[in-house]
Protein backbone atom coordinates (compact mmCIF):
# COMPACT_ATOMS: atom_id res chain seq x y z
CA UNK A 1 0.00 0.00 0.00
CA UNK A 2 1.34 3.16 -0.51
CA UNK A 3 2.73 5.53 2.00
CA UNK A 4 1.91 9.45 2.39
CA UNK A 5 4.78 11.41 4.75
CA UNK A 6 2.88 14.37 6.43
CA UNK A 7 5.16 16.50 8.48
CA UNK A 8 4.34 19.84 9.85
CA UNK A 9 4.21 21.62 13.19
CA UNK A 10 0.34 22.29 13.20
CA UNK A 11 -1.62 19.41 13.68
CA UNK A 12 -4.56 20.20 12.02
CA UNK A 13 -2.84 20.85 8.85
CA UNK A 14 -2.33 16.58 8.99
CA UNK A 15 -5.59 16.16 10.45
CA UNK A 16 -7.52 17.93 7.83
CA UNK A 17 -4.88 16.22 4.54
CA UNK A 18 -5.78 12.89 6.03
CA UNK A 19 -9.33 13.77 6.57
CA UNK A 20 -9.58 15.03 2.95
CA UNK A 21 -8.32 11.98 1.42
CA UNK A 22 -10.34 9.43 3.33
CA UNK A 23 -13.03 10.81 0.45
CA UNK A 24 -11.10 9.21 -2.17
CA UNK A 25 -11.50 5.86 -3.52
CA UNK A 26 -7.45 4.53 -2.86
CA UNK A 27 -6.37 5.67 0.49
CA UNK A 28 -2.92 5.44 1.24
CA UNK A 29 -1.24 4.91 4.81
CA UNK A 30 0.14 7.70 6.35
CA UNK A 31 3.04 9.21 8.49
CA UNK A 32 2.46 11.89 10.84
CA UNK A 33 5.39 13.65 11.76
CA UNK A 34 6.48 16.96 13.36
CA UNK A 35 9.33 18.82 12.75
CA UNK A 36 11.15 18.25 15.75
CA UNK A 37 10.41 14.64 15.81
CA UNK A 38 11.51 13.98 11.73
CA UNK A 39 15.54 13.75 12.76
CA UNK A 40 14.92 11.03 15.68
CA UNK A 41 12.27 9.36 13.23
CA UNK A 42 13.58 9.51 9.82
CA UNK A 43 11.41 7.36 7.12
CA UNK A 44 12.95 5.88 4.48
CA UNK A 45 10.25 4.48 2.73
CA UNK A 46 7.32 6.65 1.27
CA UNK A 47 5.77 7.53 -1.85
CA UNK A 48 4.86 10.27 -1.57
CA UNK A 49 5.86 13.57 1.50
CA UNK A 50 3.89 16.70 1.84
CA UNK A 51 5.74 19.15 4.22
CA UNK A 52 3.92 22.02 6.16
CA UNK A 53 4.11 25.10 8.67
CA UNK A 54 7.84 24.16 9.80
CA UNK A 55 10.20 26.22 12.23
CA UNK A 56 12.44 27.92 9.38
CA UNK A 57 15.60 26.50 11.20
CA UNK A 58 14.51 23.24 10.80
CA UNK A 59 13.26 23.15 6.65
CA UNK A 60 16.83 22.50 5.79
CA UNK A 61 16.63 19.48 8.43
CA UNK A 62 13.37 18.47 6.82
CA UNK A 63 14.09 19.10 3.37
CA UNK A 64 17.61 18.34 2.44
CA UNK A 65 17.09 14.46 2.88
CA UNK A 66 13.29 14.15 1.15
CA UNK A 67 15.35 15.97 -1.71
CA UNK A 68 17.55 13.41 -1.81
CA UNK A 69 15.65 11.02 -2.39
CA UNK A 70 14.06 11.70 -5.65
CA UNK A 71 10.41 11.04 -4.15
CA UNK A 72 7.95 13.49 -4.98
CA UNK A 73 7.69 16.22 -1.72
CA UNK A 74 5.24 18.74 -2.16
CA UNK A 75 5.21 21.98 0.64
CA UNK A 76 2.48 23.87 1.32
CA UNK A 77 3.62 27.57 2.05
CA UNK A 78 2.38 30.04 4.35
CA UNK A 79 5.04 33.69 2.74
CA UNK A 80 6.42 33.84 -0.52
CA UNK A 81 9.66 34.53 1.49
CA UNK A 82 9.87 30.89 2.39
CA UNK A 83 8.53 29.62 -1.02
CA UNK A 84 11.40 31.47 -2.47
CA UNK A 85 13.90 29.89 -0.20
CA UNK A 86 12.18 26.64 -0.86
CA UNK A 87 12.68 27.00 -4.63
CA UNK A 88 16.41 28.27 -4.82
CA UNK A 89 17.76 25.48 -2.48
CA UNK A 90 15.38 22.56 -3.63
CA UNK A 91 13.99 22.96 -6.58
CA UNK A 92 12.41 19.47 -7.09
CA UNK A 93 9.87 20.42 -4.09
CA UNK A 94 5.69 21.27 -5.48
CA UNK A 95 5.12 24.06 -3.84
CA UNK A 96 1.41 25.80 -2.92
CA UNK A 97 0.09 28.40 -1.23
CA UNK A 98 -2.86 28.67 0.84
CA UNK A 99 -5.83 29.52 -1.01
CA UNK A 100 -9.53 28.78 -1.61
CA UNK A 101 -9.45 25.20 -2.88
CA UNK A 102 -5.84 24.45 -2.12
CA UNK A 103 -6.64 21.35 -0.09
CA UNK A 104 -8.76 20.03 -3.36
CA UNK A 105 -5.75 20.98 -5.35
CA UNK A 106 -3.12 19.10 -2.99
CA UNK A 107 -4.70 15.59 -2.38
CA UNK A 108 -5.71 15.50 -6.43
CA UNK A 109 -2.11 16.00 -7.01
CA UNK A 110 -0.37 13.98 -4.21
CA UNK A 111 -2.70 11.69 -5.44
CA UNK A 112 -1.59 11.43 -8.81
CA UNK A 113 2.21 11.23 -7.58
CA UNK A 114 1.50 8.20 -5.60
CA UNK A 115 -0.25 6.16 -8.58
CA UNK A 116 2.59 7.49 -11.00
CA UNK A 117 5.43 5.98 -8.53
CA UNK A 118 3.95 2.90 -7.91
CA UNK A 119 3.62 2.81 -11.71
CA UNK A 120 7.16 3.43 -12.12
CA UNK A 121 7.69 0.86 -9.63
CA UNK A 122 5.92 -1.37 -11.31
CA UNK A 123 7.53 -0.18 -14.76
CA UNK A 124 10.94 -1.31 -13.23
CA UNK A 125 9.66 -4.69 -11.62
CA UNK A 126 8.86 -5.49 -15.37
CA UNK A 127 11.35 -4.04 -16.97
CA UNK A 128 13.65 -6.54 -14.58
CA UNK A 129 11.46 -9.29 -15.53
CA UNK A 130 11.34 -9.04 -18.78
CA UNK A 131 15.55 -8.96 -18.82
CA UNK A 132 15.44 -11.76 -17.12
CA UNK A 133 13.09 -13.89 -19.46
CA UNK A 134 15.48 -12.41 -22.43
CA UNK A 135 17.86 -13.93 -20.84
CA UNK A 136 16.51 -17.26 -20.61
CA UNK A 137 15.06 -17.07 -24.47
CA UNK A 138 18.75 -16.76 -25.44
CA UNK A 139 19.39 -19.62 -23.17
CA UNK A 140 16.43 -21.00 -24.98
CA UNK A 141 17.43 -20.35 -28.73
CA UNK A 142 21.25 -21.71 -28.22
CA UNK A 143 19.70 -25.32 -27.12
CA UNK A 144 17.49 -25.29 -29.56
CA UNK A 145 20.22 -24.63 -32.01
CA UNK A 146 22.95 -26.91 -30.41
CA UNK A 147 20.46 -29.54 -30.81
CA UNK A 148 20.98 -31.67 -34.00
CA UNK A 149 25.11 -30.98 -32.82
CA UNK A 150 23.89 -32.47 -29.46
CA UNK A 151 22.10 -35.75 -30.49
CA UNK A 152 24.62 -36.69 -32.83
CA UNK A 153 27.02 -36.44 -30.17
CA UNK A 154 24.66 -38.46 -27.99
CA UNK A 155 23.71 -40.98 -30.95
CA UNK A 156 27.87 -41.54 -30.90
CA UNK A 157 28.04 -42.29 -27.54
CA UNK A 158 24.63 -44.85 -27.05
CA UNK A 159 26.24 -46.45 -30.43
CA UNK A 160 29.86 -47.26 -29.06
CA UNK A 161 28.28 -47.97 -25.30
CA UNK A 162 25.64 -50.45 -26.99
CA UNK A 163 29.10 -52.03 -29.15
CA UNK A 164 31.07 -52.28 -25.91
CA UNK A 165 28.09 -53.77 -24.43
CA UNK A 166 27.60 -56.69 -26.69
CA UNK A 167 31.45 -57.89 -25.89
CA UNK A 168 30.01 -59.63 -22.54
CA UNK A 169 33.94 -61.22 -21.89
CA UNK A 170 35.69 -58.19 -22.40
CA UNK A 171 35.09 -56.04 -19.53
CA UNK A 172 34.58 -56.80 -15.58
CA UNK A 173 31.44 -56.23 -14.02
CA UNK A 174 31.81 -53.15 -12.26
CA UNK A 175 33.18 -51.65 -15.81
CA UNK A 176 30.23 -53.29 -17.94
CA UNK A 177 27.81 -51.70 -14.91
CA UNK A 178 29.68 -47.88 -15.24
CA UNK A 179 28.92 -48.43 -19.36
CA UNK A 180 25.47 -49.28 -18.78
CA UNK A 181 24.87 -46.81 -16.62
CA UNK A 182 26.88 -44.01 -19.37
CA UNK A 183 23.97 -45.79 -22.01
CA UNK A 184 21.25 -45.01 -19.37
CA UNK A 185 22.15 -41.45 -18.93
CA UNK A 186 22.80 -40.84 -22.69
CA UNK A 187 19.40 -41.82 -23.12
CA UNK A 188 17.66 -39.97 -20.50
CA UNK A 189 19.53 -36.61 -21.99
CA UNK A 190 18.38 -37.97 -25.40
CA UNK A 191 14.35 -38.06 -23.84
CA UNK A 192 14.99 -34.34 -22.47
CA UNK A 193 16.07 -33.35 -26.18
CA UNK A 194 13.16 -34.73 -27.76
CA UNK A 195 11.14 -33.01 -25.45
CA UNK A 196 12.76 -29.86 -26.62
CA UNK A 197 11.26 -30.21 -30.06
CA UNK A 198 8.16 -31.20 -28.53
CA UNK A 199 7.99 -27.83 -26.56
CA UNK A 200 9.07 -26.05 -29.89
CA UNK A 201 6.33 -27.64 -31.54
CA UNK A 202 3.60 -26.89 -29.31
CA UNK A 203 5.08 -23.35 -28.97
CA UNK A 204 4.73 -22.92 -32.62
CA UNK A 205 1.09 -24.02 -32.52
CA UNK A 206 -0.14 -21.72 -29.83
CA UNK A 207 1.31 -18.46 -31.30
CA UNK A 208 0.12 -19.48 -34.59
CA UNK A 209 -3.50 -19.55 -32.94
CA UNK A 210 -2.91 -16.57 -30.61
CA UNK A 211 -2.15 -14.91 -34.20
CA UNK A 212 -5.45 -16.32 -35.91
CA UNK A 213 -7.37 -14.94 -32.69
CA UNK A 214 -6.04 -11.51 -33.24
CA UNK A 215 -6.82 -11.54 -36.70
CA UNK A 216 -10.41 -12.75 -35.93
CA UNK A 217 -10.72 -10.39 -33.46
CA UNK A 218 -9.80 -7.62 -35.32
CA UNK A 219 -12.09 -8.47 -38.13
CA UNK A 220 -15.11 -8.31 -35.85
CA UNK A 221 -13.82 -4.81 -34.51
CA UNK A 222 -13.76 -3.91 -38.00
CA UNK A 223 -17.00 -5.17 -39.21
CA UNK A 224 -19.05 -3.83 -35.78
CA UNK A 225 -17.61 -0.59 -36.88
Amino acid sequence: MPTVLIISDEADFSRRITARWQMERNIPTFTLLSGELWPRFSVDVFDVAIIGQLRRDLLSVVLEPLHSTGQPVFCVCQDSATAQLIHDRWPRVSLLRPSEHWLETLVLAASEAVHRARAEVRARGLEAACVALERQAMLGRYMLEMRHNLNNALTSVLGNSDLLLLEPGSFSAQTRAQIETIRNMTLRIHEIMQRFSSLEKEMNVVAQQAVQDSGKTFAATAAGD
